[in-house]
């Protein structure tokens, strides 16, 4: 699968949504997509040890897509080889009335990874310029200043937010923590053919909810506002990806392909071993092999 190069999904100027693909021929068989990832993956897992020793970078996965677009399991598989101390998988739900007395970012800062780990958003903190903007009734949860009705919400507030999250994104990239943000991009038919899948499958019946269809709906709306929010929001610091993910594999593969890639920019090493160590190193293996006999 060496054809496949990340950096074409990459975002680096605005673009329609529409022109991207959600499925690609990489002409890979299935045995060759598992094998690709798991060499990849692999090779993440030794990245992360050296980045846990390093100790000066931390990294911030961002996951969004449409219901069914393959993030749970991508995480689980991306990520198998990664040593349990290394990340740690969020999964934003619904805001608990605790978090809604927070601004809306709240909840993202006290979960970011600490330095030479990873941390992954199974959606995030975009969810609050893509879900709350199919129903905007949500922001009233918020106790917004001057906003008691969907009314008085202001024209510019989307606007607003892009720049509150470039702003915290550069915040926690200058601080050390590298953001790569990653959109798997679904068909619609694909979608109809997973959630028919799910009501099929007696193993998969509870991963079905009525309101899937009910988001399905408003299908075209997502797409429009994923569109603007990724041209909005994508930078240099902070790149968004728009994932071709018909084929789960074989996003699985441009994924961690792209994570891969653009973390070997930092060349992570483990620390210089202290001197006194390395000059008395025969004296303690001596040390320990004395206490054996």
């Amino acid at each position: 699968m060496k054809h496949i190069h990340p950096k074409e999904f990459k975002i680096t100027v605005p673009f329609r949504l529409k022109d991207i693909p959600t499925d690609i021929d990489n002409k890979a068989t299935e045995d060759e997509k598992k094998e690709a990832l798991r060499e990849i993956s692999k090779e993440l897992g030794n990245l992360q040890d050296k980045m846990y020793a390093n100790n000066r970078y931390s990294v911030l996965i961002v996951l969004q897509g449409m219901d069914t677009s393959g993030k749970d399991s991508l995480v689980k598989q991306v990520f198998k080889n990664f040593n349990a101390r290394g990340v740690v998988v969020y999964s934003f739900k619904q805001p608990t009335s605790a978090e809604l007395e927070h601004d809306y970012l709240w909840r993202h800062y006290i979960v970011l990874p600490e330095k030479g780990k990873f941390a992954v958003f199974n959606r995030s903190h975009y969810e609050n310029v893509l879900v709350s903007r199919v129903h905007p009734e949500i922001l009233l949860n918020e106790n917004l200043p001057g906003i008691e009705s969907e009314k008085d919400i202001p024209k510019d507030i989307w606007e607003q937010r892009y720049k509150q999250i470039n702003h915290f994104e550069k915040h926690i990239t200058q601080n050390g923590t590298i953001v790569l943000k990653f959109f798997l991009h679904i068909s619609k038919e694909e979608q109809r053919q997973r959630l028919l899948r799910r009501l099929e499958l007696p193993s998969h019946n509870w991963k079905f909810s009525p309101a899937d269809l009910d988001e399905r709906q408003m299908w075209d709306e997502y797409q429009q506002y994923y569109e603007e929010t990724i041209n909005a929001t994508a930078t240099d610091e902070a790149p968004w990806y728009v994932i071709p993910a018909d084929d789960k594999r074989t996003a699985r593969v441009l994924v961690a392909k792209a994570i891969l890639k653009e973390l070997e920019k930092y060349n992570f090493h483990e620390p210089e071993v202290n001197e006194e160590v390395l000059e008395n190193i025969n004296k303690y293996k001596k040390k320990l092999q004395n206490e054996k006999e």
